[in-house]
């Protein structure tokens, strides 16, 4: 069995295959053997599991999903890296491998196709550059997935994790919290990965809504909204949502009826506040 952690191992089987890291895909693979563990422990929580991953490299989780969940499927962008993988996951039965980009792949026929009658979660180490595209495809979807564990950039985590209302929110935070309720789990270093990115990492869960609390009357215009307004987060509200369709007079009349003050900036509003004017408004 390969220890496919293992510094020497890589650059082996890289070099096997005449392998060279992409920089313009953010590939880092692990190199620390107490990561990948740990983030199947909190993904594959019984025997009904059937897991999504995204970009496996050379296999490092795939494999420690494997042992634990009764089914894998992962998504590979990169064609250089299947006979990699068709080397390194061969002891595995109950592992699909597809290539594809995970932003325009149908998620809904890979599980129909796949994991159909298990409990879906999503577990992958994401690339830095497309973190926010990822995770909002996963969720705008309505997909049937129950968790999505994966490992991004430590200041990326802070964001997703932060409270709606607070000044490290922002319109992803919104968004994420709207279909989720969000965790950090651990810090990883940037150690952990060859070649070292210049940041570090956390790991973070997302345990999806099964019975939404937060109802709104269009969701492309809530978050629309959310978007105008962090884009121009350093003014009142009272500037920051007027927009074509909002009127200054109409947002004045909606602060005063709520009883929010017209001098909030948006990051100082809760989820339910946000909710209520734009149901307001709309």
């Amino acid at each position: 069995m390969q220890n496919l952690s293992d510094i020497n191992q890589i650059k082996k089987i890289l070099s096997k295959h005449g392998f060279s890291l992409s920089k313009s895909l953010g590939q880092n693979f692990i190199i620390d053997d107490s990561v990948c563990p740990r983030m199947a422990e909190e993904a594959v929580f019984n025997d009904n599991i059937g897991v999504i991953e995204i970009g496996p490299g050379i296999g490092v989780l795939t494999v420690e999903l494997a042992k634990r969940a009764k089914k894998v499927v992962t998504i590979e962008l990169d064609e250089r890296l299947l006979p990699i993988l068709n080397e390194t996951l061969e002891d595995y039965d109950n592992i699909v491998l597809i290539h594809g980009d995970v932003l325009k792949i149908n998620f809904q026929k890979i599980i129909e196709e796949n994991l159909k009658g298990m409990q879906i979660v999503v577990c992958a180490n994401l690339p830095y550059y497309i973190t926010s595209p990822i995770i909002m495809k996963l969720l705008e979807k309505k997909l049937p997935i129950e968790t999505i564990v994966v490992m991004v950039q430590a200041e990326a985590a802070d964001r997703l994790c932060a409270n709606v209302g607070t000044r490290k929110a922002g319109a992803v935070t919104v968004a994420v919290n709207f279909y989720a309720t969000v965790k950090e789990l651990f810090f990883v270093s940037k150690e952990a990965f060859m070649p070292s990115p210049k940041v570090d990492s956390k790991v973070i869960r997302l345990l999806i809504k099964k019975d939404p609390i937060n109802i709104v009357k269009n969701e492309k215009d809530f978050f629309s909204m959310i978007k105008m307004g962090f884009s121009k987060r350093r003014k009142t509200i009272l500037n920051s949502l007027i927009s074509d369709k909002i009127s200054k007079e109409k947002l004045e009349a909606t602060l005063d009826e709520l009883k929010i003050s017209k001098t909030s900036r948006i990051e100082q509003l809760s989820m339910n506040e946000l909710i209520t004017i734009f149901n307001k408004l709309y």
